[in-house]
């Protein structure tokens, strides 16, 4: 009988341990085969598996956020765009995510892919600009409910960027520029049309009033030398002396 070294033995004990103890932490689970045939779902803490014959995989229960990458889409108003997202999602079964799916971290990806090219090119450019979380709503409910059956819950799903074409964003400027002058000029048809009605109220109150047109008159002088310097020579209407007329005639008489 050959003779074994305590090394040996020391060394064939640690593999052993080496191949039976696992330690997972609060946010990890281990999905355990044994020969091959699932037996459950372990952890967080230390894990006793049977060496060699059981097998465990690690599943990160945390909330992964996820680039999806640069898709290039034609809206239906035809306009060609180029988006990308982000996508926030986490495994809450883990054996599903292990057993149904290959890898469930691609699988998630390439179906948020798919479906943000297909959401986006469903909608028009106004859409697509104005109503982003209408967007965002629709995509997360059809990757949430695509991976289910993976055991992956989709949280949120955040379009990111729009990079329009060069004409696009030059023709979308010229249209800002004339709605920002349509503006400009309704706001100013709207004072002349505040201060024509103003300008008839006082009319009619001039009309009813002769002398409020000569008190303005005087007021209207009274701030010309006040801000002027110079001489100003300013007629003056004959009804401000026709009382004083009509008292010399009285006098003469």
């Amino acid at each position: 009988m050959p003779f074994i070294f305590p090394g040996t033995i020391l060394f064939i004990i640690l593999v052993i341990l080496a191949n039976s103890l696992r330690i997972l932490r609060e946010y990890e689970r281990g999905v355990v085969f044994r020969l091959g045939r699932y037996v459950g779902t372990r952890g967080p803490g230390l894990i006793v598996l049977v060496p060699f014959i059981e097998r465990m995989e690690r599943v990160s229960l945390r909330t992964v956020a996820m680039d999806v990458e640069p898709q290039d889409v034609i809206t239906r108003d035809n306009v060609s765009v180029r988006v990308n997202a982000v996508l926030y999602f986490r495994a809450i079964e883990p054996q599903k995510a292990i057993i149904d799916i290959e890898d469930f971290l691609f699988a998630t990806s390439q179906l948020a892919q798919t479906t943000l090219r297909s959401v986006v090119g469903q909608a028009d450019l106004d859409e697509l600009l104005a109503e982003r979380d209408k967007l965002n709503t629709a995509i997360q409910t059809i990757v949430d409910e695509a991976t289910d059956p993976w055991g992956i819950k989709v949280s949120t799903v955040e379009i990111k960027d729009v990079d329009l074409p060069v004409e696009m964003k030059r023709a979308m400027a010229r249209q800002a520029e004339a709605e920002r002058e349509r503006r400009a000029k309704v706001i100013h048809a709207d004072g002349e049309f505040e201060a024509s009605k103003r300008l008839s109220d006082a009319a009619g109150v001039i009309e009813q009033h002769p002398m409020a047109l000569q008190l303005r008159y005087l007021a209207t002088l009274s701030e010309i030398a006040a801000e002027n310097n110079s001489t100003t020579v300013f007629p003056l209407p004959i009804d401000l002396f026709r009382p004083l007329l009509e008292m010399g005639k009285k006098d003469g008489e």
